[in-house]
């Protein structure tokens, strides 16, 4: 009589590179909801027409639309992996498969920044909301900075509860916030259509045949609106049908998100909005102010799993990698990166820097961070297909529309906003250089094991049995 085996496959390993986080447990709408809140679409609608009509009048329209189909383009690279793998780690995983340790690295560097300071960046907005509401309410509690100051800190520690709770609880409160945000903010743009009457404003739908100029420069702020879309790709592991959701979830956060930038700037570009004021009014304020919120804490879950990642594959200090006992989130790096988070616009704030000027410079800065991650990812998808044998002439267009796009913008972006800026970002990707090349010397492994994804592991097959 034979005996049947119940011995893993040797293939097989024994738990997942990813064991730890709450895997498989999220539905479309949580990830939905983690692309939407990094957006933050109530808050680019509120912010983004202004500096897209600086550049090109009443051509805004086109430049927002120009921006959408370069986010399709690199939505639809983030796709090619996303359908094949599910990693914690995202673009910076995805860009190992396919251009190898150096660059993946290298585009791990450009996402801390991105979300790191989007994170900032995010916070400091919400208090800057905050106080202008208060303001329109005439309710004086202090001095602006302090104001502005006290929010940070406020809301700081609310998405450091948030990010150690999990994922379920954390996106069901972002998907609230957009929701409701999202409602004020299109009340406000409709009643400026309404105001305006049924008849189409030809000036903006009209093809900007002499104008193209303006319109490219325009697309820079345009696809600023869009950055973020990606960050459903860092909850796969979490998700109970990633290969379909996540690339579902980013295609559709970019084609929402666009709807809406465009009824923005459309509105604000009408004639009749021109002799009324464009201000926003105070439950706006409130609702882009909940906007900021929730894309910091949908910023701040990208970013610890991100560390995550990168503790796991001991590129950075192993115990980033470790996860709560009960809530199954990366503890360690939130116990790290939060306290960073919201003590550097303090401080700042505190020297002196105006929480406007301090808001605009963190955008600033992270965008350099997303278009050179997305430049990556974009050129490793077709050389990822091509290792795997699926190469097909779609992707390869796909990259070669998609890259000299972002360096393009990437270059427009330094070329306008002085030195600052791009001298710190290249600061910053110079340490993560040193690191790396210290990181090649010290553990070759760890750097050649860059890359971790959830797999099919013995456990999930040959699961204990209950005692």
């Amino acid at each position: 009589m034979s005996v049947r085996s119940t011995a893993p496959p040797p293939l097989l390993r024994g738990h997942s590179p990813v064991g730890g986080l709450d895997r498989r447990s999220l539905g479309p709408l949580p990830v939905l909801a983690q692309s939407v809140s990094a957006v933050a679409p109530t808050a680019a609608m509120a912010t983004t027409p202004g500096l897209v009509r600086a550049d090109t009048g009443v051509f805004a329209v086109w430049s927002v639309a120009l921006a959408t189909v370069l986010a399709l383009l690199v939505a639809a690279c983030v796709r090619t992996f996303s359908r094949r793998m599910a990693a914690p780690g995202a673009l910076y995983s995805f860009t190992a498969k396919g251009l190898g340790p150096a660059a993946a690295f290298c585009c791990g560097c450009a996402l801390l920044i991105g979300y790191g300071v989007l994170a900032m960046g995010a916070l400091t907005g919400s208090g800057l909301y905050a106080q202008q509401f208060l303001a329109r309410l005439d309710l004086s509690l202090g001095p602006p900075q302090l104001i502005v100051a006290a929010v940070v800190l406020a809301t700081g520690t609310l998405v450091a509860y948030f990010l150690l709770r999990g994922v379920r609880l954390s996106a069901g409160l972002t998907l609230c916030l957009e929701a409701a945000s999202i409602v004020l903010a299109l009340t406000f743009f409709v009643v400026l259509l309404v105001r305006h009457g049924a008849r189409p404003d030809m000036r903006q739908l009209t093809p900007p045949t002499s104008a193209l100029g303006p319109v490219m420069a325009g697309a820079l702020p345009a696809f600023a609106a869009f950055i973020g879309f990606e960050s459903a790709a860092a909850l796969g592991a979490e998700t109970r049908r990633p290969f379909l959701t996540v690339g579902r979830a980013v295609r559709w956060t970019v084609v929402c998100s666009a709807a809406l930038f465009l009824l923005a700037v459309y509105a604000q570009v009408l004639p009749t909005a021109g002799h009324t004021s464009v201000r926003l009014p105070a439950l706006l304020d409130l609702g882009v102010s909940l906007s900021f919120f929730a894309c910091a804490l949908a910023s701040g879950t990208a970013l610890v799993r991100l560390l995550f990642s990168m503790g796991r594959e001991r590129m950075t200090p192993h115990r980033l990698g470790r996860t709560h006992p009960t809530h199954h989130t990366p503890h360690i790096a939130i116990a790290l990166v939060l306290p960073v988070l919201v003590l550097v616009p303090l401080a700042l704030i505190a020297a002196g820097t105006a929480p406007q000027v301090l808001f605009a410079r963190l955008v600033n800065l992270c965008v350099y961070g997303f278009l050179t991650a997305y430049a990556l990812v974009c050129l490793a998808a077709p050389v990822f297909l091509y290792r795997i044998g699926e190469l097909t002439h779609g992707p390869v267009a796909v990259a070669v529309l998609s890259v000299p796009s972002l360096l393009a913008v990437l270059l427009a972006h330094a070329a306008t906003g002085g030195a600052l800026i791009p001298s710190l970002f290249v600061a910053l990707m110079a340490a993560g250089t040193a690191w790396f090349l210290w990181m090649s010397r010290r553990d070759p492994a760890s750097v050649g094991a860059i890359g971790v994804y959830d797999e099919t592991s013995a456990a999930d097959v040959f699961p204990e049995p209950p005692r």
